[in-house]
């Protein structure tokens, strides 16, 4: 599935470079190339957009405002000739900054970027299945490298997760519980709450239908999530 891709630049030389990056990219289609905010706006309404490739200076209503003023969030790489921008550019949560001249090497090395995180996050914020021991997370600008047997476990709090871990401090991410749900293996994982995940390799004290982890740590078990953890139980533990 390619990333479908906005452009948005008043400077027409500057546009249509990145519409030939963004054509010469394999994982990447070109939706719309837009002289404005206001242009983009239309598209955004009407058609799917994955990825925003924004110019942060331009007149009447500027990059940073326009990715503000979105009403759903939509990742966004920005471009700019002026420096100063970044900083206001990663306040936004964009996924990376170019700074003008830009250069297909470094166009592509924030494509690159932006893959690796819609490898985690399609555009249904679904997960992408991997069969490996470790997932990466998105969390402080920054994607985190974290090991699957590190994780103790998971809690859901509206829109983000906060992913606990055995020696490292606990991680936020923007994600929904039903998406890192999908990528954790079954026989290590299991969802006993609305909000709580576990690492079954670290359940070691259960009572009153409350996980222990130590006196500071208890983990409900809903109602609707009972059956499948009295399952392992059966497999797992003899009385």
């Amino acid at each position: 599935m390619k990333i479908r891709c906005i452009a948005i630049d008043d400077e027409p030389l500057a546009l249509k470079q990145i519409g030939a990056y963004i054509v010469r990219t394999p994982f990447l289609e070109k939706i719309a190339l837009c002289s404005n905010a206001f242009e983009a706006l239309e598209f955004i309404r009407e058609d799917q957009v994955d990825l925003l490739l924004v110019d942060i200076n331009m007149p009447d209503l500027n990059g940073l405002d326009f990715v503000k003023s979105l009403e759903r969030k939509i990742p966004v790489i920005f471009t700019t000739a002026y420096s100063e921008y970044a900083i206001d550019g990663f306040q936004v949560d964009a996924l990376d900054y170019l700074l003008k001249p830009i250069s297909y090497a470094m166009f592509l090395k924030s494509a690159n970027k932006a893959k690796a995180w819609f490898d985690l996050n399609n555009k249904d914020g679904e997960i992408i299945q991997q069969p490996m021991d470790y997932l990466f997370i998105k969390a402080e600008h920054r994607l985190i490298r974290i090991h699957l047997s590190e994780i103790k476990y998971i809690e859901g709090s509206n829109e983000y997760i906060i992913i606990h871990q055995l020696k490292e401090k606990p991680l936020t991410t923007l994600m929904r519980m039903k998406n890192i749900e999908t990528l954790l293996p079954e026989n290590h994982f299991l969802r006993v709450h609305r909000s709580f995940i576990v690492n079954l390799n670290h359940v070691k004290v259960i009572e009153r239908n409350r996980i222990i982890f130590d006196e500071k740590i208890y983990i409900p078990i809903g109602e609707q999530y009972k059956e499948n953890f009295q399952k392992f139980l059966d497999k797992t533990f003899y009385i």
